[in-house]
C-alpha cells in the first residue's frame, strides 16, 4: 500500500481504538506522520468531512448500537462517549439519528449506522496536474488576521473574504494572498494580505507575518472561483501528494496567491503554494 495512505489509515485506526477516550488531534496526526495542521486539511479533502465530524459520527453510531442491544443507562453512554451531560448527548444523538436515546431502546426503531473508514488509493490515470517547484526567499506580508475553528473554517473564511472585499479594508489590502497558518491544531490563523512595504506604516488592526525562505510546490488554478481553486486543492491532496516520491510537506502553512479580477471569469488565474522539502 502507498505509504501516504498507510499513514492516514493508521490515524483512522488509532481513532477507532480510542473512541471512548479523549482524542487529541496532535496524537491522531502523529500516527499519519504529518502535522495536525496538514492532517486535518488532507482528511477533509479525502473524506468529505472533518476529523471532528468523523469522531462524533462514529461515537453516536456505536452509542446507538449499545443502547438498542443492552440495558445500559443513557447517562452512562453519554459519559462513555465524551459528553458532559445527558442533555448534550440527547441533542447530538437526536440530531444524528432522528430519534432520542430513549426511543433508540425500543424495538424496530430505525437508527443511522456510520461505518469505519477505509482509505484506498484509486489510480484513475490520465489526469494532469500542472505544478512547478520554486525556491523563494523569506518575505513578509501585511494584512487582516482572523482566527478560525478548523471545523468550520472553510465556510467562515469565504465569509471573511466577502466581508473584507465589501468594506473599506479592501482599499488598504487588496488581497493578493490568502495565508493559512497553524495556530494550535484546533484553530488556524488566516490572513487576507499583500506584500509588506517596510517604508509604509502598519494601519491599526493589521498585522505582519514573516513567511520563511524555502521550497514551494506551486499549482496554477485557471477559471472561475471558487471552483478552480477547490478542484486543484482536491487533486493536490488526493492525487499529487500520495504519488509524489521526491517531496514531502514542510511548514505548517500554505498560501493562495490571487491576481486582479478578469472581465471574463473563465480567464481568471490564481495559485496554491504548498511548502515542501526533499524526501
Amino acid at each position: 500500500m502507498n505509504g501516504w495512505i498507510d499513514g492516514i489509515q493508521n490515524a483512522i485506526e488509532y481513532i477507532e481504538d480510542n473512541l471512548t477516550e479523549e482524542l487529541n488531534i496532535q496524537e491522531i496526526a502523529k500516527k499519519a506522520c504529518v502535522s495536525a495542521f496538514h492532517f486535518q486539511r488532507i482528511f477533509n479533502v479525502l473524506c468529505g468531512f472533518t476529523v471532528g465530524e468523523y469522531i462524533r459520527s462514529r461515537r453516536l453510531s456505536i452509542a446507538a448500537e449499545e443502547l438498542s442491544k443492552s440495558s445500559i443507562k443513557i447517562i452512562d453512554i453519554a459519559i462513555k462517549y465524551g459528553y458532559d451531560s445527558p442533555d448534550s448527548f440527547t441533542r447530538a444523538f437526536t440530531k444524528f439519528h432522528g430519534v432520542s436515546p430513549s426511543a433508540a431502546k425500543l424495538k424496530g426503531v430505525n437508527l443511522r449506522s456510520f461505518a469505519p473508514l477505509r482509505i484506498k488509493l484509486i489510480l484513475e490515470g490520465g489526469t494532469m496536474l500542472e505544478y512547478r517547484i520554486v525556491e523563494k526567499e523569506q518575505f513578509t506580508v501585511m494584512g487582516k488576521l482572523r482566527r478560525f475553528d478548523i471545523e468550520t473554517c472553510y465556510v467562515d473564511i469565504t465569509n471573511f473574504w466577502q466581508e473584507h472585499m465589501q468594506s473599506e479594508d479592501s482599499k488598504i489590502v487588496c488581497g493578493m494572498y490568502g495565508v493559512c497558518m497553524d495556530s494550535d491544531g484546533k484553530e488556524i490563523d488566516y490572513l487576507i494580505a499583500d506584500n509588506y512595504l517596510p517604508w509604509n506604516d502598519i494601519p491599526d488592526g493589521y498585522v505582519t507575518r514573516v513567511i520563511p525562505a524555502g521550497t514551494w510546490a506551486i499549482f496554477p488554478c485557471r477559471g472561475p472561483l471558487p471552483k478552480s481553486l477547490q478542484d486543484v486543492n482536491t487533486k493536490i491532496w488526493s492525487d499529487w501528494l500520495p504519488n509524489c516520491k521526491e517531496y514531502k510537506l514542510a511548514g505548517n502553512y500554505n498560501i493562495e496567491m490571487y491576481t486582479p479580477p478578469q472581465e471574463n471569469p473563465e480567464d481568471y488565474y490564481c495559485e496554491i503554494w504548498i511548502p515542501v522539502e526533499k524526501v
